[in-house]
């Protein structure tokens, strides 16, 4: 069978087993995206590791010469440990991933709703600074003291717990009723907080690894750190100047021009841009740009036309491959000698977030209940954690073995984190003059207004 049969079938099957694999998650009242990863977890090599199997790494023609070239090649010198086609489709579906990551910090940025951030007070704001200290200690010295390198895979194990997913925590809460209640917009509020300083976080780690191995980190001088930290600065103005002056303007062009989708278009190459000067000027993560960008569109009045056009595309295709092939480069198989860490870093994950954010809700006026539901609130890492994560492994930050354990505590976190709200917070079967909706709810409401 040709290659692009094989690729074929490998993207069907990831589309539909994840999109079948979040329906029966959120039918049993789970989010979606634990079911995508679960589904990854069993197509790969913890369970069935189907990119391994026969239909995939029999070798045929890729309709492309310099492709067959490159891997007969490779294999004949016996520098591939796996068959040629399984590779070549691991990376591959690895690279849609990153695609996938991308547009997905995009989306992110898109709904960070920057005014609703300043409303929510110094509460959230101490509330994600405790919510991304303590976890970041906890997560540092759990690696050092099990033997990881403190440079830099026990930093950037530290870094992955500062996480929290904002979309599973808002979703659940929705579905409680208590969206708009003080603690619910404590939560949203300082799970924003956590994201963009996770983010900044993220980028200075990524960026100060890139220095060298534990030695020259050592000997790295404070102008080098300087250095760093100066092109770090200079692309975060630099670029966030350059959009809120001109992002607009070019988009009022553009939504002109006699190209279909043209507007979409120019969003894209905007992101990827952004993503890329991220890499190129300032050493940071892809994914800082890319965030830092869907930020800056949704300060145009283009917000609702960009949302409406990104969304399936990132949803229908890229979304699902990312989701799925975390769980495909996971291998729980390679736990068996850290089952003592794992279970450390899954109760670290727990308990250092909701202490945190506990402890920064309650010297700012929340009792101890109300500080609990918003300490509860920020236990989930989900997409954002394996985003985090999938940085680190393909940096080479964390190892394999590593990853696996990252990827095991944001299941656990995700899975954990709407069952312990709706023990907190009581069952509101209806709260009278409050509209709550989700963001597909919202989409839709937007669609019927236009064809009125």
């Amino acid at each position: 069978m040709g290659h692009l049969p094989q690729l074929l079938i490998i993207l069907i099957g990831i589309i539909v087993a994840a999109k079948l694999a979040g329906a029966l998650s959120v039918r049993f009242g789970q989010p979606a995206v634990f079911g995508e990863i679960a589904i990854g977890l069993i197509l790969g090599p913890t369970v069935l590791n189907v990119l391994d199997w026969n239909l995939f790494s029999q070798a045929g023609p890729h309709g492309s010469g310099a492709i067959d070239t490159l891997i007969n090649a490779a294999q004949q010198s016996g520098s591939l440990e796996e068959p040629a086609n399984s590779l070549f489709f691991q990376g591959l579906v690895r690279d849609l991933a990153e695609i996938g990551v991308i547009l997905l910090m995009f989306v992110a940025g898109m709904e960070t709703d920057l005014e609703g951030m300043k409303k929510v007070g110094k509460t959230a704001l101490w509330a994600a600074a405790g919510g991304i200290l303590l976890p970041f200690l906890g997560g540092t010295l759990a690696s050092v003291y099990y033997g990881f390198p403190l440079y830099w895979e026990a930093i950037f194990v530290g870094t992955i717990l500062t996480a929290t997913s904002v979309s599973i925590s808002a979703q659940t809460l929705i579905e409680l009723k208590v969206l708009r209640s003080r603690e619910g917009t404590t939560i949203l509020g300082a799970a924003v907080i956590d994201d963009v300083l996770g983010i900044i976080l993220l980028g200075v780690i990524t960026a100060l690894s890139a220095v060298g191995a534990a030695e020259e980190a050592e000997r790295a001088g404070v102008g080098t750190v300087l250095g760093i930290l100066f092109w770090i600065s200079l692309y975060f103005v630099g670029f966030w100047f350059i959009g809120r002056r001109y992002l607009e303007r070019w988009c009022e062009r553009i939504s002109k021009f006699p190209a279909s989708q043209a507007l979409l278009a120019f969003v894209l190459v905007v992101a990827f841009s952004y993503a890329l000067a991220a890499e190129i000027v300032a050493h940071l993560a892809a994914i800082t740009g890319s965030y830092m960008a869907g930020v800056l569109f949704a300060q145009t009045r283009f917000k609702e036309e960009i949302d409406d056009k990104i969304n399936p595309l990132t949803y229908s295709l890229f979304v699902p491959i990312f989701f799925v092939s975390i769980g495909l480069q996971a291998n729980g198989r390679e736990l068996g000698g850290e089952i003592g860490f794992l279970v450390t870093i899954v109760l670290l994950a727990i308990f250092t977030k909701i202490v945190g954010c506990f402890l920064g809700a309650r010297v700012n006026g929340f009792d101890n209940i109300q500080s609990l539901r918003v300490g509860i609130g920020m236990v989930s890492r989900g997409e954002v954690g394996l985003i985090v994560a999938g940085v680190g492994l393909g940096r080479g930050i964390i190892s394999q073995e590593m990853f696996s354990v990252m990827v095991i505590m944001v299941l656990v976190t995700t899975m954990i984190t709407p069952i312990m709200l709706r023990y907190v917070f009581p069952r509101v079967e209806e709260v009278p003059g409050e509209v709550f909706e989700s963001i597909g709810s919202q989409r839709m409401r937007r669609e019927k207004d236009r064809e009125k």
